[in-house]
């Protein structure tokens, strides 16, 4: 815990100077909406149009600690739209924590993925022994509204699902995980360890997890994995090069050729990438693609739409406090050798 908090210390010494030097500075996008707060928005384009499923921040009162437990997300709001830059729709709430059979508390960061005729919501959720599982919830249209299943997948944990469809074999897989309070510490071997302790600077980092899912898309079809991710020399990272090992927010798409792993390094507050020939890794580290927002925490996706390749991200623009978030994009791009330039949200 001392590490940990350490840890902290570093980053919201970090989080002060930032906000003070993102405040005097103007964004480089604007929240898509103000009405409600929203974060680590997971982007699809389904029939033409791009649909965000991010997670919904409310002020609850809940008092902040190192667990994440003021991020006391209650529902899923889903929003759409044509194009980006075009009117955005908030097709209202699409999955509320009352209707999900197991819940204990905190929906946090969801994904959608479509196959046999019908959208799948995946979503983390403490259960009522406050360990995180990830539940799937079905709809024939992808804003919902989302039916959730009786109980959560069997053999999940941790947070943040991110599912792919590989263009290669038409599988799907599953990407997830999140130290800290997601937990993702306690386990090992897929075996849940409650005093599992975060790693120590010299340790090797907790790694993210891959699982193909079943044809199903509401089961594993296989057991869970650790994602190799290596330094350019072929190396795995420690818990100390807090710069570029896994945190949370896994994301993974596919460009020219090659399987592109994006994620949040969380204390050091940086959204990087490594890529791969095979969707279960080995990734190897490439580096940067958006310098820290205004805020503590940083989630994304990445989606193609009308040619171009978009970065859908959040910061605190419109609040200023780290719970409550706000939803944004900006165009993403590659250089000639499939390399990602890097993005600073701020002029």
């Amino acid at each position: 815990m001392q590490v940990q908090n350490k840890m902290i210390w570093t980053g919201l010494c970090a989080f002060a100077a930032l906000s003070g030097s993102a405040q005097e500075k103007k964004p480089i996008s604007q929240p898509l909406v103000s009405h409600i707060y929203t974060a680590d928005p997971s982007a699809h384009v389904f029939n033409g149009r791009i649909y965000i499923y991010p997670s919904h921040d409310t002020a609850t009162g809940t008092p902040e600690n190192d667990n994440g437990d003021h991020f006391n997300m209650m529902d899923y709001r889903i929003l759409s739209m044509n194009k980006v830059g075009g009117k955005v729709t908030d097709h209202g709430v699409a999955l509320s924590v009352k209707d999900i059979p197991w819940a204990g508390r905190q929906l946090w960061a969801p994904d959608v993925a479509f196959a046999n005729g019908t959208y799948y919501l995946y979503f983390p959720l403490k259960d009522k022994q406050d360990v995180f599982r990830i539940g799937v919830a079905t709809s024939k249209k992808p804003e919902g509204p989302f039916k959730a299943e009786a109980e959560p997948i069997k053999g999940s944990y941790s947070i943040d699902p991110s599912v792919f469809k590989d263009p290669k074999s038409s599988d799907h897989y599953m990407y997830f995980g999140g130290i800290w309070g997601g937990q993702l510490q306690r386990w090992n071997n897929n075996q849940y360890d409650p005093n599992g302790a975060l790693r120590q600077p010299n340790e090797p980092a907790v790694l993210p997890r891959v699982v193909k899912l079943s044809k199903d898309m509401k089961s594993f079809a296989e057991p869970v994995r650790e994602l190799q991710v290596l330094d350019q020399n072929g190396k795995p990272f420690t818990e100390g090069d807090n710069t570029r090992r896994f945190f949370e927010g896994p994301w993974i798409h596919y460009y020219n050729g090659k399987y592109y792993f994006s994620y949040s390094t969380g204390d050091t507050h940086n959204l990087v990438y490594a890529t791969s020939d095979n969707p279960y890794g080995p990734f190897t580290y490439q580096g940067v693609i958006l310098t820290p927002v205004q805020g503590w925490t940083t989630h994304h996706s990445i989606v193609e739409k009308d040619g171009k390749w978009w970065l859908f991200y959040h910061d605190v623009q419109l609040s200023g406090k780290t719970h409550l978030r706000n939803v944004k994009v900006t165009e993403l791009k590659y250089n000639a050798d499939g390399s990602i330039q890097t993005i600073n949200p701020y002029q």
